[in-house]
């Protein structure tokens, strides 16, 4: 337990982490994380229904009944109103996230973009959304822009291309700056990641000229990612803008260590977890520490790393409702972080994906994928389940 100022929160408090759902809501909750437990179910079942959707056949309410209900708040912006509503009424904001990641026409990337400006006017209006997200593969060719990130020579159409991906994503920062909402840049892989901290930065220096509006994501399993975000804090304090900062551990390991042993070359992710947790820590403490001039979300299912930024803003003197300091999990996962946190008066917010199943389909194949192991989160999530089901039996 850590107290915080008149504040106390303890993780292991199911009482208050799960007052937002009724007895069969538990069991329901148990029963699909019990399901993500077994690896092979989730490996092989999930990419199948994927498959299916795209061959258009009838799955979707299925996916919708289980894994999208559980971790997606819907399938557009009023219909994720309800969820955003019984979030407020816990204290925990919400930060939307249309879940759209690729596309291969402008038709469909000019959608995603006036999709997402469309969720910073609605948050605009709504206290309870404190940021919106974009993510870059959303406005663009993911090729595109791994050739810039390569250095490439670009044809006339690409460069074209390119052009049109600025436009969309600065009419975003733009919409954020006129309604005053946060933004989020998602990360990117590696190969790609380049290019998108070149226009967080160069958005940044436009739009946080007076508070940390616009944030990058840093992903603190790359070992060379602690080191930019104190170089981009240097940066900003010569250039004159706010850094905004969402520090996460990352989201693509298999993948980037995979690629880089099949193409031949080094691997841009720490050696193992005691490394990627030791520059999470440091980043945690950095932001905090400067917390005058960084806008610091911290996106992080670790409860140690959670405790350490909180003991460290008691230290410091820093109020639990710092506008500068949001702790942040997925919807669906870590109830007993968010809440508790919450709780105790820091400032939350639940990441909310939304769009149509059968686009947001890779965020469920994640999710799926890391909770599907007994040393994943579906662990943790299953024992304290159980321990609240118990209690309100008792």
């Amino acid at each position: 337990m850590i107290s915080q100022g008149t504040e106390t929160f303890d993780f292991d408090n199911t009482q208050i982490a799960f007052r937002h759902k009724d007895l069969p809501a538990l069991k329901k909750a148990y029963r699909l994380f019990k399901l993500m437990s077994y690896r092979w179910p989730m490996v092989l079942g999930l990419p199948v229904l994927d498959a299916a959707l795209r061959l258009r056949l009838p799955v979707g309410g299925l996916i919708r009944r289980t894994v999208f209900d559980h971790f997606c708040g819907g399938e557009s912006i009023e219909k994720c109103g309800v969820t955003v509503t019984q979030l407020g009424w816990l204290g925990v904001g919400t930060i939307l996230d249309y879940s759209v990641e690729s596309g291969d026409s402008d038709v469909e990337f000019d959608r995603t973009s006036a999709e997402i400006q469309d969720t910073i006017s609605y948050a605009a209006g709504n206290p309870l959304v404190p940021f919106a997200v974009v993510k870059l593969t959303g406005l663009g060719s993911f090729h595109l822009l791994e050739k810039i990130n390569a250095k490439q020579l670009l044809t006339r159409v690409e460069t074209e291309d390119f052009g049109k991906l600025r436009n969309r994503f600065f009419k975003i920062c733009e919409a954020a700056r006129r309604y005053d909402v946060s933004l989020l840049i998602d990360a990117e892989h590696s190969w790609i990641q380049d290019v998108v901290d070149s226009l967080a930065l160069e958005a940044m220096k436009l739009h946080n000229l007076t508070r940390p509006l616009i944030h990058n994501t840093y992903q603190l399993y790359r070992s060379d990612k602690l080191a930019s975000l104190k170089a981009d804090y240097e940066l900003s304090q010569k250039d004159g803008f706010y850094l905004g900062a969402k520090v996460v551990r990352g989201a693509y390991m298999e993948l980037e260590r995979r690629r880089a042993a099949q193409l031949g070359y080094q691997s841009p992710i720490h050696a193992d977890k005691a490394a990627v947790d030791k520059d999470f820590d440091e980043a945690i403490s950095f932001c905090v520490d400067h917390i005058s001039h960084i806008g610091l979300v911290l996106g992080t299912h670790n409860e140690s790393s959670c405790k350490l930024a909180a003991t460290k803003m008691a230290t410091l003197g820093i109020p639990t409702n710092h506008r500068g300091v949001y702790f942040s999990q997925l919807l669906g996962m870590s109830d007993h972080i968010s809440l508790n946190l919450a709780h105790a008066k820091f400032n939350v917010a639940k990441y909310m994906p939304y769009g149509p199943v059968r686009h947001v389909m890779p965020y469920l194949l994640r999710r799926a994928q890391e909770n599907s192991s007994v040393t994943g989160q579906s662990g943790r999530e299953l024992s304290l389940l159980k321990r609240e089901i118990s209690r309100r039996k008792r």
